[in-house]
């Protein structure tokens, strides 16, 4: 056996530069580059062997730099997404915080099932210098570690303790990461000797290898039973998730919808299943649901999930579905959600090879005339509230609904608009009208406060792999970015150009509006001076913080939008100007963040006191009590 004398690190970094996914008739490298911050627990081994490789083969794994440890994994997610699941980045970082600080990525990519790569180093295998900097010493556990807390949010964990254990982690590590059904986050403890200690390479650990990404076909009886339902049905409904983007079953479902008439709801993650203006499409189903999408599915005596995990904001915390003896027809790739609800009629397939095999079983199958007539009307009602609220008002500030139409107006029909916590999720599952199958982009698995600048880095990353060209538009609320601003740092050094619409709203716009709803009153969400007399932050003045000024200080190009009458239409202009400037632009707008979008007759089950000596608390308690009577007791 012919082997090469090689560290961990650079066997590695050669190992993952010779992976290819193969989806069908796509060919792409899996693990196309590798971001890092570097430490001394990573620095002579990844790190050297990154600079080794940079030396020797520049293509084989590039190096991006990065800003914040936690951003490293969203940028590996966004570019996951943005290229279906078949490639995502590597990200590495150094022992103790350096690692700690991806533990919120990492549970985002497993709750979202998008692969990410993660390679944090450890503390000394040989323990020979115990205590090291930065290692945790409990008494009961000398080999417990800060990497040991990746465990609980990763699809795949473990830690090569002798260079030895390296071919065959990182051979499981690539079955997981190239699993739609297991997919999430991959992390590969790496104490920080090992990562330099030498071992004998076999050429074949090296070699170019694939891995085929499974579409399995529907079992025959699963089959049966799911056209037997969809046939007795009188009011279907589909639920379309992320899985259609992933297996690319938009055109799949597409031909099945206007086939059979059966309308269809997506989730925030099956934003773009079908673009906005088709017959069959209701939009966003659930708690941040249209009322045309929410009234069909409280109707629904069939409800044929594809590809979603029915979160609760899908399911409208078990309201969205109130007809009696509702079934769930449920495909999904993996077992775990196409079994959810207690359905008997699970599908354990792929989104594409499934919709075709129905429709075909499905024959010449329509849906009741009756039905398909509420369908249009729903459709036009909701479309006509839309149309409302997105046009200006001409509002000294304006409402963020008509920020959102500014920006739809100014974009191309192919461009992504990222998103992924606040009020903004949920207005834009209502209100933005996707027009492609990757222009909407919106994390809501985990909602992580801080992705929007870092995923839409990742995302324009994928799509200049991909040789794409459309922009990247980012739209994020003061409150989160300003838990995570620094990657504008990467856009600049790098230059990847994305469009980011800062919207200052002076707090927490989505958990304001949620306090009140609880009877709190907003407590705790302003951005304002501490009241000493009322020890509280309620009626200072607002603070003085410029984050037009802050973003400007990091060398991207600054818009700002003072208040006014033409607010939205000089919005509406900016936008159009950064999408035509060839480097990074961030706009800032002020908002009202008392202006709501347009109700959509979904709920969101958040627990309120059961005993208060507020009034407005005991009051919402009522509230609360009555919204909670429609919840169903669906099985698992």
């Amino acid at each position: 056996m012919t082997t090469r004398r090689m560290t961990v690190g650079q066997a590695l970094v050669a190992f993952l530069g010779n992976q290819w996914t193969v989806d069908g008739d796509v060919r792409e490298r899996t693990v196309p580059g590798m971001l890092g911050i570097f430490g001394h627990g990573n620095v002579a081994g990844l790190g050297q062997a990154l600079k080794q490789a940079n030396v020797q083969d520049p293509a084989l794994m590039p190096y991006y730099q990065a800003r914040n440890e936690q951003a490293m994994v969203h940028q590996a997610v966004g570019y996951a997404r943005i290229h279906r699941r078949r490639a995502t980045l590597a990200a590495t970082a150094s022992v103790g915080p350096g690692a700690a600080n991806m533990l919120t990525g990492a549970a985002l990519a497993t709750a979202n099932r998008l692969p990410a790569l993660l390679l944090p180093s450890d503390t000394f295998a040989t323990r020979v210098a115990d205590p090291v900097l930065q290692q945790l010493e409990h008494p009961h556990d000398l080999g417990m570690q800060v990497t040991d807390v990746f465990r609980p949010v990763s699809r795949f964990f473990d830690r090569v303790q002798r260079p030895e254990q390296l071919f065959s982690i990182a051979l499981a590590a690539m079955r997981v990461l190239t699993d739609p059904a297991e997919t999430g986050a991959v992390t590969i403890a790496l104490p920080e000797d090992v990562q330099a200690e030498a071992l004998d390479v076999p050429e074949e650990f090296l070699a170019p290898r694939e891995w085929h990404l499974r579409r399995p076909l529907p079992e025959r009886w699963a089959l049966t039973a799911a056209v037997e339902a969809i046939r007795s049905a009188e009011r279907p409904f589909i639920v379309a998730g992320g899985g259609v983007l992933y297996s690319g079953a938009e055109d799949a479902l597409r031909a099945f919808a206007e086939q059979t008439g059966i309308p269809v709801g997506t989730t925030q993650a099956g934003g773009g299943a079908l673009p906005w203006d088709h017959p069959q499409y209701l939009g966003g189903v659930g708690a941040t649901g249209t009322t045309a999408a929410n009234r069909l599915a409280a109707e629904a005596d069939v409800v044929i999930g594809i590809g979603t995990r029915y979160s609760d904001f899908t399911t409208a915390s078990r309201t969205a579905f109130q007809a009696e003896g509702v079934r769930f027809v449920n495909v999904n790739v993996a077992a775990f959600d196409a079994y959810k609800h207690g359905t008997e009629l699970p599908v354990i397939a792929d989104a594409r090879e499934t919709l075709e095999a129905l429709r075909g079983a499905l024959g010449g199958h329509r849906i009741p005339a009756a039905l398909a007539d509420r369908v249009a009307a729903e459709k036009r009602s909701w479309d006509a509230v839309v149309d409302a609220a997105l046009a200006p008002t001409g509002a000294e500030l304006p409402g963020q609904s008509e920020i959102i139409g500014a920006v739809q107006a100014a974009s191309a029909p192919r461009d992504v608009v990222v998103q992924a916590a606040g009020s903004l999720p949920g207005d834009l599952h209502k209100l933005w009208r996707v027009r492609d199958p990757l222009g909407y982009h919106v994390e809501y698995a985990f909602s992580t406060m801080g992705y929007e600048i870092a995923g839409g880095l990742g995302v324009k990353r994928g799509l200049e792999a991909l040789g794409d060209d459309r922009d990247v538009i980012v739209m994020v609320g003061d409150g989160s970015y300003l838990m995570l601003h620094t990657e504008l740092v990467t856009a600049v050094a790098e230059g990847i150009k994305i469009v980011v619409v800062l919207i200052q709203n002076q707090g927490f716009a989505s958990i304001g509006h949620l306090s009140e709803t609880i009877g709190s009153d907003r407590f705790g969400t302003r951005y304002r001076y501490r009241d000493a007399e009322g020890v509280n932050f309620e009626r200072g003045d607002f603070l003085p913080v410029d984050l037009a000024a802050n973003a400007r200080s990091y060398g991207i190009d600054v818009v700002e939008i003072a208040p006014g009458a033409d607010a939205v239409a000089r919005l509406s202009e900016a936008v159009a100007a950064a999408k035509a400037s060839p480097t990074s632009t961030l706009i800032h707008v002020e908002s009202d963040p008392f202006l709501y979008a347009p109700d959509g007759e979904g709920w969101w089950d958040v627990p309120v006191a059961e005993v208060s000596e507020l009034e407005s608390t005991r009051t919402a308690r009522e509230e609360y009590m009555e919204q909670r009577r429609r919840q169903r007791p669906l099985l698992g």
